[in-house]
């Protein structure tokens, strides 16, 4: 299989934040709903919903503060195990060597993985369990 069976969409887009809470009413005032607000060890991390568009802005992660500031793209997998096969089999710049998990976001946890695309961006691959 490809990986492009794998994907069933954007899950998200990844902003670092200088201040979540500053950022969280920013997005707010566009009409965003606050979708979920997670800890990560000692630092916290939004879901910022508006119809189908997510964004995930996080605290304690170095912000570049110019254009270019986004710092994944995330895309939606029911099942993080094959694609990573997938991934793997067809030689795409792994950035992890194995699934990565977050156990606090969400119900359940959720299991990821990135890759390199051709000008250095971060795509992540990330089922929510």
């Amino acid at each position: 299989m490809a990986i492009k069976d794998d994907i069933t969409g954007i899950q998200h887009v990844g902003i670092p934040s200088k201040d979540l809470d500053k950022t969280i009413e920013f997005y707010k005032s566009l009409g965003f709903d606050e979708a979920g607000l997670f800890h990560n060890g000692a630092n916290r991390c939004a879901f910022m919903k508006f119809n189908n568009l997510m964004i995930e802005t996080w605290e304690g992660d170095p912000v570049a503060m110019k254009a270019g500031a986004i710092n994944h793209i995330s895309l939606n997998t029911p099942d993080v195990e094959k694609a990573f096969t997938d991934a793997k089999a067809q030689g795409l710049n792994l950035v992890d060597h194995e699934i990565q998990s977050i156990p606090s976001f969400w119900d359940n946890g959720i299991k990821y993985f990135n890759i390199l695309g051709p000008n250095q961006e971060t795509i992540e691959f990330c089922q929510i369990l």
